[in-house]
């Protein structure tokens, strides 16, 4: 297939980009406006294989989504473009309606219009594939609750709200226009190239220099984590495999604390940097854990979220590879690594030499 991938140069989409390229025939088209989170050398890799291709462009701006689905001619659609982190929306949220909403909306106008133009056997090949967040089941209750593909929807921030909106709109297309769409709700993802404004990348490279981790409110908020390359092998499942108008939710089946997942990197640091100033050995008496400082919490925040995965597995026969333990490890290790990605993006350089709009 040739699948268009919105978001391609974010995290989750890197992630679905390389393994699209790495380990299947298919051929990516990635459209990306590159925010401040795109970052085109978490695809660099692969941006030289002839089956890839990217298009920077605005979700929002139809005209320049329209001329890429006519000179491209996809088979699919993933929609991985969102503005997502939780801070920002609420200091900011004008930025996550535009996106989050009115771009999912545009895209789907297009994708709606392009659908329409096709050959029937073409039209029943099509998906759209709407790529959402846990956050959007508000928080859970119970220790032993999980959210189902039928729980309510309850958004708590800016940022849940507006991709509730999204998966709505998306439900509404399939639903009012026969659009064939699938959708997905994962839960918080970790992993090699995400972001460093982001819980787990954030609190590596803090203790790496010796600084404060902050911690939300007493720590004690529970995720469950999914490592990147699991959920992008799920997304691509869903998209060859899965029925058209259903949902699935992907999991990692690892709920921990905030302060757990703190605490395990500290330890995993202790053990592959004695040498490092901050650590036990390296002469800090409390080593990377001495770090921690509580901060007030986020207004909203959720308590905890957990998926219950198992539809996918029973429908479609995904299940995670990475267990918590080995994830982190895996996570850890490759920000060691891989420090001069790092530093390009805290001091600005992944900005420089981005390609002009519609060039590819």
């Amino acid at each position: 297939m040739k699948i268009l991938v919105t978001g391609g140069a974010g995290f989750i989409g890197s992630a679905v980009v390389r393994h699209l390229i790495n380990d299947t025939d298919h051929t990516v088209i990635n459209v990306d406006k590159l925010t401040y989170a795109g970052n085109l050398t978490s695809i660099e890799m692969v941006s030289r294989s002839p089956r890839y291709s990217f298009c920077q462009a605005d979700i929002c701006d139809r005209m320049a989504i329209e001329q890429i689905m006519v000179e491209y001619q996809p088979d699919a659609i993933m929609h991985l473009a969102a503005e997502s982190h939780v801070d920002r929306s609420i200091d900011g949220p004008g930025e996550f309606i535009q996106t989050n909403i009115v771009g999912t909306y545009t895209l789907l106008e297009v994708a709606r219009s392009y659908w329409q133009g096709m050959n029937e056997k073409q039209k029943k090949a099509f998906r759209f594939h709407h790529i959402s967040t846990d956050e959007v089941y508000g928080d859970l209750e119970g220790p032993e609750d999980l959210f189902t593909e039928d729980t309510s929807y309850a958004p708590s921030s800016p940022y849940s709200a507006s991709k509730a909106s999204s998966d709505h709109l998306v439900r509404a297309w399939q639903r009012t226009y026969d659009l064939p769409v699938v959708v997905t709700n994962c839960s918080n993802n970790y992993g090699p190239f995400h972001f460093p404004e982001k819980l787990i990348p954030h609190v590596i490279i803090n203790a790496l220099q010796g600084k404060p981790l902050p911690i939300y409110g007493k720590g004690d908020q529970i995720r469950d984590w999914l490592y990147v390359e699991d959920h992008a092998r799920a997304l691509v499942r869903v998209l060859q495999e899965g029925a058209v108008g259903e949902t699935y939710n992907i999991g990692g089946h690892n709920e921990r604390q905030n302060i757990e997942v703190v605490i395990t990197i500290c330890s995993i640091l202790e053990e592959l940097m004695p040498e490092n100033p901050y650590s036990r050995t390296g002469g800090n008496e409390s080593g990377f854990e001495g770090l921690i400082t509580y901060v007030t919490d986020r207004p909203g925040h959720d308590v905890r979220y957990a998926i219950d995965a198992g539809k996918i597995q029973r429908d479609l026969g995904w299940v995670p590879e990475e267990t918590f333990e080995s994830g982190i490890r895996k996570t850890v290790e490759w920000y060691l690594a891989n420090q001069d990605w790092w530093q390009n993006v805290l001091n600005g350089g992944y900005k420089l030499g981005r390609l002009g709009k519609g060039e590819s």
